[in-house]
């Protein structure tokens, strides 16, 4: 069975090469652009492609404003700190995701706390939500707290994984209540929508990623997106140092951070940008061959959720268990297809281990058989 798998990838992609998890594709401005960013001499974390990314982004996913990054893990950082994430207080996030969505909570001090995801989406499921916070959550004068830990709940960080959205909206209505905001981690869900909505315009802020391996990408990069326009003003100046404008002073009000997204970046991310459009059709036309081809195997094809439409960032298939996902990992990756389990869970990492968390069984279940599948753009 193993072997048809191999054979129908291979020849999808046309190759029986090694096949990579997920390559860029440089087929349009890149060079002109970075070349004319080098010419401008603004190569670093001022000039014209910055700002035109950003004009161009917002477009791109419907919000209002853009703060460009260098990197989604700075993009998530602040993005918490704007909607006041602080030291001790605790965030809740789901165990069944990439490590970076903790590691920046815990760079504010903060405490990650775990909900379970659902097994229709992969993502955060609202249900298990709803029911938790009824268990441990109050209200007071200052917020929603833990009343089992005493510390307020400051934030609610869901994943749209592999660019499936879940029902964010109504997660977004279940915090509302409880006056907890929404920071969406859309790092991995550029091009998914819900209901017409683009990832990212749920919540009060969302964080974007642009590492090498995501559906478009400027080396490294990330970007804060909002409606808000004070909440964007305060992205751009604690990414810039929190520098107080000035002809030549050097003032700083608060303590900042150096995540300004680099010229040359913005520049290769804004002809990326443009071939968006074309890398989205022929990502949805791959995990339509996909769908077709395991509708008739005895392994299942993860499709986007119901009213959505997701950008499939990372296909990827469900085994029987355990032990399926490890022989089918083993056979593909030393037959030139690498494939890839998903994400340990969160709560099984040593700086990680002693979060509160609530019952995971969704998560467990997934993680012991989800694996990831060739998913590059074939142009």
């Amino acid at each position: 069975m193993y072997s048809e798998v191999v054979s129908f990838i291979q020849k999808t992609f046309g190759t029986t090469d090694f096949l990579p998890l997920h390559e860029p594709r440089f087929v349009g401005n890149e060079k002109k652009y970075v070349a004319d960013a080098i010419d401008s001499t603004f190569v670093s974390s001022v000039g014209a492609y910055v700002n035109r990314f950003e004009e161009d982004f917002s477009v791109a996913t419907q919000q209002k404003y853009t703060v460009a990054t260098v990197n989604g893990t700075a993009a998530l950082h602040i993005a918490m700190l704007l909607v006041a994430v602080e030291k001790d207080t605790e965030v809740l996030t789901q165990a069944l995701t990439f490590v970076a969505t903790c590691n920046a909570i815990s760079y504010i001090g903060a405490i990650p706390h775990f909900v379970d995801v659902s097994k229709d989406t992969l993502g955060m499921c609202p249900e298990k939500l709803e029911v938790y916070l009824a268990e441990i959550a109050e209200i007071r004068n200052e917020g929603c707290y833990n009343k089992h830990t005493g510390r307020r709940i400051s934030a609610c960080v869901p994943m749209h994984t592999f660019g499936h959205i879940g029902d964010i909206e109504r997660i977004v209505s279940i915090c509302d209540a409880y006056q907890i905001p929404v920071v969406e981690d859309a790092a991995e869900a550029l091009g998914s929508y819900k209901n017409g909505k683009h990832a990212g315009s749920f919540g009060k802020v969302a964080a974007f990623s642009f590492n090498g391996n995501k559906i478009i990408t400027s080396g490294g990069g990330g970007a804060i997106t909002t409606a808000n326009e004070t909440l964007a003003k305060r992205a751009k100046h604690l990414t810039t140092t929190a520098k107080i404008p000035h002809k030549y002073k050097y003032e700083h009000d608060s303590i900042g951070y150096n995540y300004r997204m680099p010229n040359l970046n913005a520049a290769l991310l804004v002809a990326q940008l443009e071939q968006l459009p074309l890398f989205l059709e022929k990502k949805r036309a791959l995990a339509q061959r996909y769908a077709n081809f395991f509708e008739n195997n005895s392994l299942t094809f993860i499709t986007e959720p119901k009213n959505a439409t997701s950008n499939y960032w990372l296909m990827a298939l469900l085994l029987e268990n355990e032990s399926e996902r490890d022989a089918f990992l083993e056979y593909t990756n030393e037959h030139n297809v690498m494939t890839r389990p998903i994400w340990q869970l969160m709560n099984r990492l040593s700086m990680f281990s002693d979060c509160p968390s609530a019952p995971l069984p969704n998560s467990e279940f997934l993680e012991a058989r989800v694996v990831n599948i060739p998913s590059s753009v074939i142009l």
